[in-house]
């Protein structure tokens, strides 16, 4: 019953959240400050729905933009730990089909966040152009998700190269966020749902690198990842009561 409940006031909290979005995203269209204004409110569906969220290390972000951001992607409920995190003036990469969301897909699109077409090589790669120069000329920071796909409790797959290209493309740092494994330890029907550790490294730096090294640069950043990841899930198992 109690997961009912918190299913319909979450889709009802985004659902104003996104509405609210659009009103500001009208007054200023494709603005990277208009994403702030929806992810703070959305990002308070996670006491709706119990879940305790603990962000570490999150000055990396302001020391080190613009930069290029990825994170593990496991279910359409990185939304709370994404938008708990996201820092200033940070646009995302998300796919087209996104845009026919009701409310939610207007208000992806007039904030200024980049659509993709991933079932078109050549068209996925002219977005990932588009966003290495947008983040030289807009001054913003881009998250992205390397996986390209929901990992569904699988753990960290296989990184695409595209982030780390527009990485080098762009001459910013990459960042990474590393959020434990929270699909199957979520339980909705508990007042207390669990909790989600989410943890930024240190700045990989991109100096003097070009396009033949993003091979390197993505196997660097997903052992790294890998190994945080499983020690943030090994925290969260052990029952520890986080601050």
């Amino acid at each position: 019953m109690l997961f009912i409940i918190r299913l319909i006031l979450i889709t009802v909290w985004i659902a104003l959240a996104a509405a609210l979005g659009i009103i500001v995203a009208l007054l200023r269209p494709f603005n990277p400050k208009n994403i702030k204004v929806t992810t703070n409110l959305i990002a308070i569906g996670r006491k709706i729905l119990g879940i305790k969220i603990v962000v570490r290390n999150r000055p990396e972000f302001s020391k080190h933009h613009p930069s290029v951001i990825v994170s593990n992607h496991q279910s359409n409920m990185d939304i709370f730990p994404g938008c708990t995190a996201l820092p200033d003036r940070t646009v995302t990469i998300g796919k087209r089909s996104l845009v026919w969301i009701p409310i939610f897909g207007l208000f992806y699109w007039f904030s200024g966040n980049i659509l993709i077409d991933r079932k078109n090589k050549k068209r996925a790669f002219e977005a990932m152009d588009k966003a290495a120069k947008n983040i030289k000329e807009r001054d913003i920071s881009v998250w992205i998700m390397p996986e390209g796909t929901r990992s569904k409790g699988r753990g960290l797959l296989p990184f695409k190269k595209g982030p780390f290209i527009t990485a080098i493309k762009a001459h910013v740092p990459l960042v990474a966020v590393c959020i434990s494994n929270y699909v199957g330890k979520i339980h909705l029907n508990r007042w207390h749902s669990g909790t989600i550790l989410m943890e930024i490294l240190p700045a990989f730096s991109t100096d003097g690198l070009d396009v033949q090294d993003a091979n390197t640069l993505k196997e660097r950043v997903f052992s790294q990842m890998k190994e945080t990841i499983d020690r943030l899930d090994k925290e969260v198992a052990s029952g520890v009561n986080f601050p």
